[in-house]
């Protein structure tokens, strides 16, 4: 007697049955009422010849425990007055070749211990409730001994025909890798340490050539084995090193091909570490993804080893998310940018989170946390789902997977609720949780619309119906005839509790990877260290900077000041004309002389006119410098006005330049910022000029020679000075030189500060400085200026501090001399009244205006000198400016470009109707012509389901799981050759291929009965 075979098993038991290389364990309860003693006596061991098991369980919820589509079985449930476990389908896993051959048999062996009527009891209970398998099986049978012949005698013999298919295909997904093109890395590095370092790079051959093995190791990970992971890691590493070490732009041309997208072909090339870092740092989630995905899920072992890889994967995902992109100081590609980097990591936490629900369900928990584990991997998937949706980069059978996959765990987690309550014989909220589960396996099944879902999905999707629908039918049946309870509505039901287990952990060696550099660390030791880190260059500008502005600003601006007031009291004072006008009443005065030649010797009129000359050049060459960045902006703003209003806003969906957050933003507000400092510059420019106009007259006599001088200032009629006026003047003249000679000191210390300046060197200091920080590792991260605030703080302190006291003191000696000045001035006035200063008036405001001319030209001196100074260094700014705005202006029409031949690709109705016509829009009298291949291969064309919005009628490859005899990624058309057939015109009718035009009606063409031809197809207008 041969009865056909496929086994079920119960959830919390321990039968265990094996078919094929799959095992399952389950309990003897499902044996029919009545068969208690056959459920003692059963026992099984197995016994198989060359079988692996790599697939993954089922429960009774009608998810798949990972098999091949080629084998489904499926057992229904026993009935049983006093059991109702469940009992599920399963998927067998596939084939290999490696362990089965053609006629290569399986055999699995069942001991019995007893009860001889078990045989005929047990298994015509499971004989009707089989279905046929999905792929051909030349012989599965079940030799039946007699009720006396022992159980040892049953053997199962299956014999498996090798089947050529396609490779085993799964229903979680994996991240793909990135592929990157091969560079000499260590050839740039060489050239920008030759450049811009005084070391020389053969100083570093040997760190020349690991970082060159480590790239070319890390970019050629593209297999998920584990070797990889220490690859991606120790060159990440290496990158967060040597970012202290050079710029974020090292010269070297990162080239990397999207994993995701539209764009997968289409190579983005980056001058960026950051760029190369955030590639290889997505490599690394993606190998722990495809990890965990290649992981043995048919133990608790093997999917808490999965679960750990996907926790990881999203642990990196986040990483790169939240550390790496907000410092890559570009636009990040399409498959990482914010909406894409959420969906995948979502979704690996959502994968996370269904092998916890698996492995709960392998050890047998309670129907209650089943089904909090899976409303939370409901919940992960939504999320993933929603992230997905705002992504340019996520396919439609991804989206579609995630949404399934979504309403297949609610249905889950609702189906196992209402197993719990039929536990706890709540009848009608049983009803209702199964009720609200059918609608949402419904509703997954709705995604498979289009073809986008992967087979095992679908069949998940289906078992799972049929169980609850199954199980539905029964208790509205028990609760219409025994229970009567109230069936509540699904607002009244209670909210599921959710039980989270995944978790994105981030790898130690991804979070803090410079711990693992060192002689005697994971990674070995850190490159290039004895290279002066490009960080400490930079620290270096810094402290000159600062120590430049705390001299110049602090303390010589200062005492400048300080000066000018000594100028404006004299020159309200009438000093020192007035007593130059009474000690040298004839000639010229012998200071009024020495500032006459200094004059002279410096050309001060032809000088100053060259200074306001220079510094109008240099305005004129950084107004030009802005201009061509404003310009750049200004032209990039225009091409995406007019692109926007040639494709509509909605289909133009980018943001406008003065909107970008990452730089366009920024670019614009410089905009402003320097059309205010040219504003204020030029005001101030003029004031300067006024000022030259002003004294430029007495600046000539000053300049000329000393008989003009004389005839400016005229003699004086008293040629001896009084006696009683000569103590008054003695004490002024006293006071006088001492005010003088503090203008003096204040100009040697003046000097003396800029000669200290310059021979402050903080290079050997501040490297011994980063070498302590890299020794006591204070810092968790490479070095950079900021680590280096405290040690400028206290060398400014030390050297400068006594300086900043010094200008305290000099102001508060000032006015001493000030008000003593002021005094003395006030007594002489007195005695010069008495005595009186006939012929002395003409001859004292004379002095007295080419003293202050000559003052005023020294201020001159001083503002152009700080004008000039004001437009070399905004030079620098509106040059990096320049710089900044071309190469975002050329970032931005490169993605101006691609989207705008996405959006110009061949409309809707070129599509080909019907891709065997022959003769598709021939013109009458033309050969004819082979039909252009539509967006979709001939041996499928799914529709575009209601729920994906069409960002583009342009697609390209896109990365997937779905085999090609299932979804075909749409191939973009080129235009017709035909321009009558461009575009439709509503007024010219619908003409049908075959027909005469009226033109040549009576012509060469006979005259068309008016029935269209399908063959022909359709031609409009």
């Amino acid at each position: 007697m041969i009865y056909p075979l496929w086994l079920a098993d119960n959830i919390h038991g321990v039968w265990v049955w094996h078919l094929g290389h799959f095992t399952i364990r389950r309990g003897l309860n499902a044996l029919p009422h009545g068969h208690a003693s056959a459920r003692e006596a059963w026992g099984a061991r197995l016994h198989m010849q060359g079988s692996r098991y790599d697939g993954r369980r089922e429960t009774g919820d009608g998810e798949t425990l990972t098999g091949d589509p080629r084998l489904c079985y499926r057992a229904q449930n026993l009935k049983n007055a006093t059991s109702l476990d469940k009992i599920t389908g399963i998927h067998a896993p596939g084939i290999q070749t490696r362990h089965f051959g053609v006629h290569r048999h399986t055999i699995v062996q069942l001991d019995y211990n007893g009860a001889a009527d078990a045989t005929n009891a047990t298994l015509p209970a499971l004989r009707d409730e089989v279905i046929a398998p999905q792929a051909p099986i030349s012989k599965i049978s079940l030799r039946m001994p007699s009720r006396r012949s022992s159980m040892r005698q049953i053997l199962q013999e299956y014999t498996f025909a090798k089947q050529i298919t396609p490779p085993m295909q799964n229903n979680i997904l994996s991240v793909p890798f990135r592929k990157g093109a091969h560079l000499s890395l260590s050839t740039a590095v060489r050239q920008y340490i030759s450049t811009k370092y005084d070391q020389h790079p053969d100083m570093f051959r040997q760190d020349l050539e690991v970082i060159e093995s480590l790239r070319r190791d890390a970019v050629n990970v593209r297999e998920s084995h584990s070797s990889g992971v220490k690859k991606l890691q120790a060159y990440a590493a290496q990158l967060v090193w040597m970012a202290g070490k050079f710029p974020i732009d090292i010269g070297a041309d990162f080239t990397w091909y999207p994993s995701l997208g539209y764009n997968t072909e289409r190579p983005i090339v980056h001058n960026n570490l950051q760029y190369e870092l955030a590639n290889i740092l997505y490599n690394l989630g993606a190998l722990y993804s495809q990890l965990a995905v290649t992981c043995n899920r048919s133990d608790t072992e093997g999917l808490k080893t999965a679960a750990s890889y996907f926790n990881q994967s999203a642990g990196v995902l986040k990483h790169v998310k939240e550390q790496i992109i907000p410092e890559l100081r570009t636009t990040p590609p399409e498959d990482m940018d914010e909406h894409t980097l959420e969906s995948l990591l979502q979704l690996q936490l959502a994968q996370s989170q269904e092998c916890y629900w698996q492995k709960a369900v392998m050890d047998g928990y309670k129907d209650a946390s089943i089904a909090k584990l899976a409303a939370r991997v409901s919940d992960l998937y939504n999320t993933a789902g929603e992230a997905a949706m705002r992504s340019e980069a996520i396919s439609s059978s991804w989206i579609h997977h995630m949404s399934a996959k979504h309403h297949h765990f609610a249905a889950a987690a609702q189906y196992r609720a209402a197993c719990d309550c039929l536990e706890k014989r709540k009848y009608g909220e049983e009803v209702a949780r199964l009720q609200d589960a059918v609608a949402c396996v419904n509703e997954g099944l709705k995604e498979s619309r289009g073809g986008y879902l992967n087979k095992i999905v679908v069949d998940d999707l289906n078992g799972l119906k049929r169980r609850v629908e199954e199980d539905l039918k029964r208790a509205e049946k028990d609760n219409d005839l025994i229970y009567l309870n109230v069936v509540p509505p699904k607002s009244e039901l209670k909210i599921l509790d959710r039980a989270n287990m995944a978790i994105a952990k981030v790898p130690p060696p991804v979070s803090a990877p410079l711990d693992h550099l060192g002689d005697k660390e994971e990674f070995g030791p850190a490159l290039f260290t004895k290279l002066v880190p490009y960080s400490v260059h930079i620290a270096v500008s810094i402290y000159e900077e600062r120590r430049d502005r705390l001299i110049n600003q602090n303390i010589i601006a200062e005492l400048e000041v300080l000066n000018e007031r000594i100028h404006e009291i004299m020159s309200s004072l009438n000093l020192p004309g007035s007593i130059q006008s009474f000690e040298k009443p004839l000639g010229l005065p012998g200071t009024l002389v020495q500032h006459a030649e200094e004059i002279r010797q410096a050309d001060a009129i032809n000088r100053l006119q060259r200074s306001f000359s220079d510094i109008e050049k240099l305005r004129a060459a950084d107004i030009a410098v802005f201009e061509e960045g404003k310009g750049l902006l200004q032209a990039e703003e225009e091409e995406d006005t007019r692109l926007r209003q040639r494709f509509g806003t909605e289909r133009w969906a980018r943001l406008d330049s003065r909107s970008d957050p990452v730089q366009g933003a920024k670019l614009w507000n410089q905009v402003g910022e320097a059309a205010g400092w040219f504003s204020n510059s030029g005001s101030s420019d003029a004031l300067v000029r006024e000022k030259f106009y002003a004294v430029e007259p007495l600046l000539a006599v000053l300049a000329g020679p000393d008989r003009g001088m004389m005839d400016f200032v005229p003699s004086s009629r008293r040629t001896e000075i009084p006696e009683t006026l000569k103590p008054a003047i003695g004490h002024l003249r006293s006071v006088y030189n001492d005010v003088t000679r503090l203008e003096s000191r204040r100009r040697r210390k003046a000097e003396a500060l800029r000669e200290k300046a310059k021979s402050d060197d903080i290079k050997s200091d501040i490297l011994g400085e980063a070498a302590r920080l890299e020794r006591s590792q204070a810092v968790a991260t490479a070095i950079v200026p900021a680590h280096f605030e405290d040690f400028f703080e206290k060398r400014l302190d030390s050297l400068y501090e006594p300086d900043m006291e010094l200008v305290q003191k000099e102001g508060a000696e000032q006015e001493k001399l000030i008000n003593d000045l002021i005094r003395v001035n006030r007594e002489f006035e007195s005695q010069k009244k008495v005595v009186g200063d006939r012929g002395n008036r003409e001859r004292e405001q004379a002095l007295q205006k080419l003293e202050n001319a000559y003052y005023k030209y020294k201020e001159l001196i001083s503002n152009v000198e700080v004008g000039r100074k004001f437009y070399n260094d905004l030079s620098r700014i509106v040059g990096g400016f320049r710089d900044g705005a071309r190469s975002w202006v050329t970032e931005r029409r490169r993605e101006a470009r691609m989207l705008e031949d996405e959006l110009s690709m061949p409309p809707l109705h070129n599509l080909s109707l019907d891709q065997g016509a022959q003769n598709y829009g021939q013109i009458p009298g033309q050969a004819p012509q082979q039909p252009p291949q539509g967006y979709f291969s001939p041996r499928q064309q799914p529709q575009q389901p209601a729920r994906q919005p069409v960002q583009s009628p342009a697609e390209a490859h896109i990365q997937s799981w779905a085999p090609p005899a299932e979804t075909v990624a749409p191939q973009p058309q080129q235009p017709r050759a035909n321009p009558m057939q461009a575009m439709w015109n509503p007024d010219a009718g619908i003409k049908f291929a075959g027909s005469p035009t009226p033109a040549s009606s009576t012509a060469n063409n006979p005259a068309a009965g008016g029935t269209w031809d399908p063959t022909k197809g359709i031609r409009f207008g």
